[in-house]
């Protein structure tokens, strides 16, 4: 249920033109609706600015499904994350218009009209190899749900540094940077200290042995001796693109 939406209902209201009857049963399911394994919160869109967001792990399909109806019904969006092979499938054949990210493992459904872009800039996604590109990916999906500018700027890791220095132009045009990398994680602290603006860094799973599945690189991040660096947890670019999201949208 967007702020839109119930504007408008109260708007009919006061114009007469819809029953306080029927605009109570608009808004039936408001502020929470119980699927009985689920209770969808479409208060979401008021507190946060944008609707609740699926996260498909540890749900059936059927699950997903029903919570991504219930959104769809009430709001005309959803978003969905981690979502695997099956249930992207059975969301794209029940949302014939939704756009499906196979990397990323996202499916998005725009609101009909679609967001505008919104926001001080444009928030720039950058990897440090091409292994990285599926949390990179889940971080672009969600920034653009969310009315962002987004660029993608790929394997740029430490391991050739030229890479990210013959990029200093793209760096230097963006509002805010999300850095995801694995390894060793040193990326992060090499673009914190090309750019003046924020920097979210999200270290990856990425790596051999002793990474520990994204616990070296995570470590590394945190202690950045770059300035205006922050990190958020192993492989949550969910995390690191609504951080970069509200960073954007904040008025100045």
């Amino acid at each position: 249920m967007t702020k839109e939406r119930i504007a408008d209902i109260l708007a009919r209201v006061a114009a007469g033109e819809l029953s306080p009857e029927h605009a109570l049963d608009e808004l039936r399911h408001f502020p929470v609706e119980d699927l009985s394994y689920a209770s969808v919160d479409h208060l979401r869109s008021l507190t946060q600015g944008h609707p609740e967001v699926v996260l498909c792990e540890g749900k059936t399909t059927e699950q997903v499904l029903g919570i991504c109806r219930a959104l769809e019904q009430a709001g005309g969006t959803f978003l969905a994350t981690r979502a695997g092979d099956e249930t992207r499938a059975a969301l794209a054949g029940a949302f014939p218009a939704a756009e499906v990210n196979d990397l990323g493992r996202t499916v998005y459904l725009a609101p009909d009209p679609p967001r505008t872009e919104r926001g001080r800039g444009m928030i720039l996604i950058v990897t440090a190899g091409t292994s990285d590109l599926p949390v990179a990916e889940e971080a672009a999906a969600v920034a653009r749900a969310m009315g962002n500018r987004v660029e993608l700027l790929a394997d740029v890791g430490v391991a050739g540094i030229h890479r990210i220095l013959g990029r200093a132009e793209l760096l230097k045009e963006a509002s805010i940077l999300i850095v995801v990398a694995g390894m060793d994680g040193a990326l992060a602290s090499v673009v914190g200290g090309l750019v003046s603006v924020p920097v979210i860094a999200v270290p990856t799973s990425v790596g051999y042995g002793a990474s520990f599945g994204g616990l070296s690189a995570l470590l590394a991040m945190l202690n950045s001796c770059a300035s205006g660096v922050v990190v958020v947890n192993i492989d949550n670019g969910f995390g690191a693109a609504v951080a970069a999201s509200r960073i954007n949208q904040t008025q100045s």
